[in-house]
């Protein structure tokens, strides 16, 4: 059944501008690849949600089971930044190709809340918040070298939480791995 298919669940580690989730331009040359075209996971998810919905009101609903279905993370702070970009502006591209219209501010808070949780910035190597685990160091200074007197650590790790959009819960993203 198509609707199985939108809500499987998948994830772009590394996403950077999340090119896998959504195509919509070339990254070589930058030019804007039309609806019917793109591949990305998110791209053929809602291509299906558009082939097996005719109202408004299932297609959104299908929609957004779509952007709650799939994840992504990134260390960059500007990748993710252009990534949720890409995600809301596929969801506006959608609208436009299927209704015709803009979304309303309503909808488009509804997917910029999916996306702040489903795409988040973190180090892949230890599940937290890039450069979270600050630590303080003091020196003593010596005629033949610096002598680390002390180090304290100003802030524990953050580890990075998810949201598991079916059993409405929150989950540490490294509870999965």
């Amino acid at each position: 059944e198509w609707f199985s298919y939108v809500d499987a669940r998948r994830m772009e580690i590394t996403c950077g501008e999340a090119p896998y989730l959504v195509s919509r331009y070339d990254t070589v040359t930058g030019k804007f690849i039309d609806i019917i075209d793109r591949i990305g996971l998110l791209d053929r998810k809602l291509r299906v949600v558009n082939e097996n919905t005719d109202n408004e009101k299932d297609w959104f609903f299908w929609v957004i089971r779509a952007y709650q279905s799939v994840y992504g993370y990134e260390y960059q702070g500007d990748n993710l930044l252009l990534a949720r970009l890409n995600l809301i502006y596929t969801f506006i591209d959608n609208m436009q190709y299927k209704f015709n219209r803009m979304p309303t501010i309503d909808e488009l808070k509804k997917i910029a809340t999916i996306l702040s949780w489903n795409l988040w910035q973190m180090d892949g190597t230890t599940y937290a918040v890039p450069s979270c685990d600050v630590t303080k160091r003091t020196y003593q200074l010596t005629f033949f070298e610096d002598e680390i007197i002390e180090e304290i650590a100003i802030e524990p790790k953050k580890l990075c939480k998810i949201k598991d959009w079916r059993s409405k819960t929150i989950i540490e993203y490294k509870t999965l791995v």
